[in-house]
């Protein structure tokens, strides 16, 4: 069986609540973390219809504040799909509570593990992107993982293909 990943779209949004906020009537960045990792891992479940775990938090960025009262919407969806793991794109786009304008403030790139009732990773659907910009996001999803494997000592330079090419 295989996706794409409009299949796991997901959007959550909700309003910024003072007990949410830091003393420069700012949402707080766990706070932000927590609504990214929900989003995503709906949309992980969507792609694979399994129990997901977060393993990595691969990149977050903190572009803009995000204000008291604004409304957030969080978007997640799967970028691709390899053996028992996702990578799962997100962003956060801010709507100004009185100007009514939205923009783009955050966006991070989490990873997810599909697993059965005793915790054991299984399988996962393959995923084949259709827009370019869905293509771009898979294919920076190997290179990513090459990256993470070979700093981790778990995949040796010379064999990370996909991120020789940016440089040959």
């Amino acid at each position: 069986m295989t996706k794409n990943p409009s299949d796991s779209y997901t959007l959550l949004t909700d309003i910024v609540l003072p007990s949410e906020t830091n003393s420069l009537n700012h949402m707080f960045g766990g706070e932000l973390l927590a609504r990214m990792d929900r989003a995503a891992s709906i949309a992980a479940r969507r792609h694979c219809n399994e129990i997901v775990v977060t393993a990595s938090v691969n990149h977050v960025s903190f572009d803009k504040p995000i204000p008291l009262d604004s409304v957030v919407s969080v978007s997640a969806k799967v970028s691709r799909a390899f053996k028992t793991s996702m990578e799962v794109v997100i962003e956060v786009w801010i709507e100004h509570p009185k100007k009514g304008e939205k923009y783009k403030a955050n966006e991070a790139i989490y990873t997810f593990v599909a697993v059965d009732e005793s915790k054991k990773p299984i399988p996962v659907p393959e995923l084949i992107p259709v827009t370019p910009e869905e293509r771009a996001h898979f294919d920076a999803a190997l290179r990513r993982k090459q990256l993470s494997l070979v700093l981790a000592g778990r995949m040796h330079p010379n064999d990370a293909t996909e991120l020789k090419a940016l440089f040959l």
